[in-house]
């Protein structure tokens, strides 16, 4: 991949001209140098050391190392990021032997399966904080091998903010607590984040799918992973092949909105790591698909985009998904704390099969977690932790610091050595680096391959629903609106300008600030061809289920039980969880006398913590529910909140009160077919058609694109690539 090395950019420079991501955008000097913690002045603050420009990172570098150190130290012992986690033990079973790709021993043999630890987290907020802000998720995943422990640390958005890790402690420090008032705890809707990201255009890319419904994920179960990072998988000839990961879930992915995310989290903070212990807890156990795409290295400079550039994707249509494996969980932690919370993820846990890629940030990451566990674990020996440990045999001579558990017998404690005989030697079957060819000068350089900032993003504009297009249109829109500085504002429609024209005027005209935008100069044109990806988004490819999914049925004194009965079976043989609210938590007594106890009193169990709803109240008991506040919210949200709505005949004056107005998502439940007809609706998910009446309609020039049904090939490529 070397020859990429003497490209010039997009814009015609030569390679060296391109110094960092925010060109014009950064601050001016201030007369005030940068320095070292030792008082060295540091001339490039945005790069790390590497190996020409697209090179390894050097051990060399340090700045970036005291950078890095000081940042993974600054907390303990809760994360700094990622604090607030769920986790559950499991197993992974590859479908074949996957040879052609990698000698790892984990994805060989479909009757062996791998015991796996996965940990979801949000990034932002700490370990006692909400679980549904507007956030990236993590989605790390410790394989136990029987060559060792391979850690995929990921997170459920395939791209990331940042292109060269030295600039994490940066983000990280912008999004968190501001740090002169120490809030918000868990949001990014403030001055900080805004001024930095709008200073680094790399993270534009980013900030799309932050703004899209892929930030408010409906529950662990249905949320995608990505490794984010390229790596290398290598077979047993040696060959290498690159690689990105990808886990889907079995029922399909889902969302929630705005509004019903900070209604749930008034409602249950709790409500991801509820879900995901519940599902396990009744044997609806979450489902993963592992996938890779696999890139041939002679092909990968022939790429639109750099491959080592973390902001970019490679969408699915030019190398689609090559499923290796499945996972299921099947096990909720013993003790919170001694697994969840002591789990020590780490990109650099790779095993014989598996290797890095000169991806800059994968290259920082490799330094900073084992960094991070040092102080937040107590030492070098987190790994006896027993979360931590491998459970295949792990012999070695290193001996002693802080937590050692192993007790180490015999004189020997270093290699090579002939005293003991039958100690642990090195084997010709042992992990062997994949002999890459690197060369260059020793710069902090960032490539001009990784300057395209904006193409991607419009690409992904272009591949969302048009109401996928107007959720991230009022997320920017919220999201700028609570940032003070008007300069930041300014600066970051003109971003969104380039990104695409139309979203910038949603954005705009929603703040009432048309023709205010900054004139933002990239140093690479945004592109305009490269075609729609429906794989981006959620509600295209979206199946029709409702496996996984809750069903909530709001009942009162006099309600059917019949029907209530019917309803809980039919939900249930779709896989569906079935919930019964009510006004009382004794209960409530049906029409033919029966009685039976409710899962949530109205206030505590609102409509938003549901997939689909059901109202029956009795007739006897309709007229305390209409002056009950809760019971209209109830309805009204479920309404307003485009979902499913299944009605018995006693409900209208409820509905009448709601303002819930018929349409195709309201099914009328009497008669033989009403459940029926009620499921196979609910299975399509929402009604989008009801947003724009409810909320009324956007205010923007024209109507929102689609994307196109027929993908066509990128570079005139087949799609079909094996």
């Amino acid at each position: 991949m070397a020859k990429k090395n003497g490209r010039t950019g997009g814009n015609g420079k030569a390679a060296g001209e391109v110094r960092g991501s925010g060109g014009e955008l950064h601050q001016r000097a201030t007369g005030v140098s940068l320095t070292t913690n030792q008082g060295v002045p540091v001339g490039d603050d945005q790069n790390s050391l590497r190996v020409g420009q697209r090179g390894p990172t050097l051990l060399e570098d340090f700045h970036f190392l005291e950078k890095m150190t000081h940042f993974d130290h600054e907390r303990i012992p809760e994360r700094i990021v990622h604090a607030r986690g769920s986790a559950a033990h499991g197993s992974f079973t590859p479908y074949k032997n996957a040879a052609r790709y990698t000698r790892a021993a984990f994805l060989q043999d479909p009757k062996v399966s791998t015991p796996v630890f996965v940990r979801f987290s949000t990034v932002v907020g700490g370990a006692g904080s909400i679980d549904l802000p507007r956030d990236v998720r993590g989605f790390a995943t410790k394989f136990y091998t029987s060559e060792g422990i391979f850690d995929l640390v990921g997170n459920n958005i395939p791209v990331f903010f940042i292109q060269d890790a030295l600039k994490f402690p940066d983000f990280v420090h912008s999004v968190k607590m501001e740090p002169d008032r120490g809030f918000p705890q868990n949001a990014s809707a403030h001055d900080t984040f805004w001024d930095f990201v709008s200073l680094v255009p790399e993270s534009m890319h980013m900030l799309m799918w932050v703004m899209s419904d892929r930030a408010l994920p409906r529950s662990f179960r249905t949320m995608e992973g990505f490794g984010v990072n390229a790596f290398r998988m290598i077979d047993a000839a040696g060959d290498a092949t690159f690689v990105k990961f990808h886990w889907r879930p079995a029922i399909g992915s889902a969302s929630v909105l705005w509004d019903e995310a900070c209604k749930i989290n008034g409602a249950d903070q709790d409500f991801h790591r509820r879900d995901l212990f519940t599902a396990i807890q009744k044997g609806a156990y979450p489902e993963y698909e592992l996938s890779i795409q696999a890139i041939p290295e002679d092909e990968a400079d022939d790429l639109d985009f750099d491959i080592l550039d973390p902001t970019k994707l490679i969408p699915e249509e030019l190398y689609p998904l090559v499923p290796i494996g499945n996972m299921i969980l099947d096990r909720w932690p013993d003790n919170f704390f001694a697994e969840t919370e002591q789990a020590a993820f780490h990109p650099g846990h790779i095993v014989p099969g598996i290797e890095f890629s000169d991806d800059p940030l994968l290259q920082g990451r490799i330094f900073s977690y084992t960094d991070t566990q040092l102080k937040r674990l107590g030492g070098p020996n987190f790994h006896e932790i027993a979360i931590n440990r491998p459970k295949c045999p792990m012999h070695n001579f290193q001996r002693d610091g802080m937590a050692r558990m192993e007790i180490d017998r015999g004189r020997v404690s270093y290699e090579p050595n002939s005293l003991s005989p039958g100690g642990p030697r090195e084997t010709p079957d042992g992990f062997v680096t994949y002999p890459s060819v690197v060369t260059g000068e020793k710069r902090r350089e960032r490539s001009p391959t990784f300057a395209d900032y904006y193409s991607q993003p419009r690409m992904f504009w272009r591949s969302m629903t048009e109401p996928e297009q107007r959720h991230i249109a009022n997320a920017f829109t919220f999201e700028l609106s609570k940032v003070e500085t008007v300069a930041i504002r300014t600066r970051m429609l003109g971003h969104l300008k380039l990104i695409e024209p139309e979203l910038h005027a949603r954005v705009a005209n929603a703040m009432n600030m048309e023709n205010m935008a900054d004139v933002i100069r990239p140093p690479v044109a945004p592109r305009d061809d490269l075609p729609a990806s429906p794989a981006l988004s959620i509600l295209a490819k979206a199946p029709a289920t409702l496996v996984g999914r809750k069903v909530g049925a709001l009942i009162a004194d006099g309600y059917d039980r019949a029907l209530l009965d019917k309803l809980r079976a039919a939900v249930t043989k779709e896989g569906a969880m079935f919930e019964v609210v009510g006004p009382k938590i004794g209960g409530a007594q049906a029409s033919d006398g029966s009685r039976i106890a409710v899962d949530h009193i109205i206030s505590g169990g609102p409509s938003v913590i549901f997939d689909a709803v059901v109202v029956m109240p009795g007739a006897v008991s309709i007229g305390e529910l209409v002056t009950e506040a809760a019971a209209i919210d109830w309805v009204s949200d479920a309404f307003t909140h485009c979902k499913v709505i299944g009605i018995a005949l006693s409900a209208q004056p409820l509905l009448d009160a709601a303002r819930v107005k018929g349409d195709e998502g309201v099914i009328d439940l009497a008669g033989g077919k009403g459940v029926a007809q009620f499921l196979a609706v609910a299975k399509e998910g929402r009604i989008w058609a009801r947003e724009t009446k409810v909320r009324g309609p956007d205010k923007k020039p024209g109507t929102a694109p689609k994307p196109k049904k027929q993908v066509k090939a990128h570079n005139g490529r087949s799609a079909a690539r094996r």
